[in-house]
């Protein structure tokens, strides 16, 4: 084992750990940004109006993923090889003319239906609607250029656009609301920061590569690899978001503004996966088109190992601090209907996370096909559970049919991709982490407390009486320790 892991600690994957630092942070701030900006919207709007924005968030979310048709991803796999110009303008620009078509194709398409569309999700808010259907062009721009920076490694460049798109929507945001603008001005807010973004990336880009009108040389081989993508980012879209969806159709907006903080707070997970998620392919496609597949299998399980490490003790934490958190962070009338929506989604992120690092292999297999049918699998699962559950048991029915959709794609994911290759799972560790959470849980047990101060105090606590009883469990070693250390300062 000392000797994988002194390999694993070569230069390249020094490299490798400053990027994730640095994705990690980056994620970090992003993820805080919608924790600030929840007590901004939730204490100013009314819980109908939130529930709009909530369903204004997942709309966005889902669109520009299918629209995008997967070519981001197929920039990453294609591109990031690539040294002459010519190529890489005939590639980027292929992908993004063809991205600009189907996004004002889809525009136009919902512009068409905005009665419709604005009955079913945002409470008859024609206005509101229009806008959404604007940023969703702007969006998917967005991501294409966004991906750019990622399949070129240009990771500090990507780190910075992203923390300033989080900057601008926090503060333009929280700038129409705090000026009694509403929903509306939250929305155009959230407008005017994706336009702001499009342009500073599109300027560098052009820039730095020129312009150029494409011959679409190689449009059909980035759409065979991308279009498979879309079933599995749209199933993952119906698991992850599609509840807000049928909660507000079901329900109303406002129970859909209820289940919202929740979510968030359960989902604040993601910020611990997201950094492998991002550097995973780049850095496992390199070792893996070498035939190096025992780089390959040692990365991937110190992926999973330091993602268990932070993410167990997190589920605990956020399930036991949930009602505290979402009083402070929101309202009393909130926190009542939804604190035990946080434990069910913190452990479906536990899983995803687990599912991320995983799947990596049918990717570098190119078995794409099979994650698709996975997610779409659960995708079926997760909205005929929700048509049962959520009228019957209300918004927590939703979070309970979310970890049932997550923990079954993870077994499913796990199955095929050990098929081609099996990841060293370290079940000791796992145990040792809970224990260790275990007791780490008795004290916010003893210590309630409902002030930010104390809750922030309370959460140091824990992680210095995790980290020592880990250590006396002989759940970390030394080298291990060295290599924290290295991923949190280099």
């Amino acid at each position: 084992m000392e000797t994988e892991h002194e390999e694993f600690r070569r230069n390249e994957q020094k490299l490798f750990a400053q990027r994730i630092g640095l994705i990690g942070v980056t994620n970090l701030i992003t993820s805080l940004s919608g924790i600030i900006l929840l007590p901004i919207l939730t204490k100013t709007l009314s819980i109908e109006d939130y529930g709009i924005w909530v369903q204004i968030s997942v709309t966005i979310g889902l669109i520009p993923v299918i629209v995008t048709l997967g070519l981001p991803e197929a920039m990453v796999r294609f591109l990031a090889g690539a040294k002459k110009k010519d190529e890489i303008r005939e590639s980027f620009y292929t992908i993004v003319v063809i991205i600009m078509c189907t996004s004002l194709a889809a525009s136009l398409l919902l512009f068409t239906f905005t009665d419709v569309i604005a009955a079913a999700i945002f409470n008859n808010n024609n206005y509101i609607a229009k806008i959404v259907f604007v940023i969703v062009f702007v969006e998917s721009l967005n991501s294409i250029l966004l991906h750019y920076f990622r399949a070129f490694h240009q990771i500090k460049r990507y780190s910075i656009f992203t923390f300033i798109r989080t900057f601008l929507v926090l503060v333009l945001i929280s700038y129409f609301v705090f000026s009694a603008q509403g929903i509306f001005g939250a929305v155009i807010g959230y407008l005017i920061s994706s336009i702001i973004l499009l342009v500073i990336q599109a300027f560098i880009i052009f820039d730095e590569i020129g312009i150029k009108i494409p011959k679409f040389l190689h449009a059909k081989e980035y759409l065979a690899f991308g279009l498979p993508i879309i079933p599995s980012f749209l199933s993952n879209w119906v698991v992850t978001s599609s509840d807000r969806y049928l909660i507000g159709i079901l329900l109303g907006t406002a129970s859909a503004g209820y289940y919202s903080p929740g979510y968030v707070f359960g989902s604040a997970i993601t910020m611990l996966s997201t950094p492998l998620i991002f550097m995973l392919p780049t850095i496992l496609s390199k070792y893996y088109d070498r035939g190096n597949e025992e780089s390959v299998k040692i990365i991937l399980k110190y992926s999973l190992k330091y993602f268990l490490f932070f993410a167990i003790p997190s589920v605990f934490g956020l399930s036991l601090l949930s009602k505290q958190l979402l009083t402070i962070f929101s309202t009393s009338d909130i926190a009542s209907h939804g604190y035990m929506i946080t434990p069910f989604v913190a452990v479906s992120y536990l899983l995803f996370g687990s599912y991320a690092v995983i799947a990596q292999i049918l990717n570098l297999e190119k078995r794409t096909k099979i994650s698709g049918a996975i997610w779409s699998m659960a995708a079926i699962l997760n909205f005929g559970l929700n048509l049962v559950f959520i009228p019957r048991i209300g918004i927590l029915g939703a979070a309970i049919t979310t970890l049932i959709a997550f923990a079954f794609a993870f077994a499913l994911i796990t199955y095929y991709s050990f098929k081609y290759i099996t990841v060293d799972i370290d079940f000791n560790f796992i145990v040792k982490c809970i224990v260790a959470s275990s007791i780490m849980s008795l004290v916010i047990v003893i210590h309630p407390t409902s002030k930010i101060l104390g809750v922030l105090t309370i959460i140091g606590i824990c992680a210095v009486v995790y980290t020592v009883i880990l250590l006396l469990l002989g759940g970390i070693k030394r080298s291990e320790v060295e290599f924290f250390q290295e991923l949190l300062f280099l």
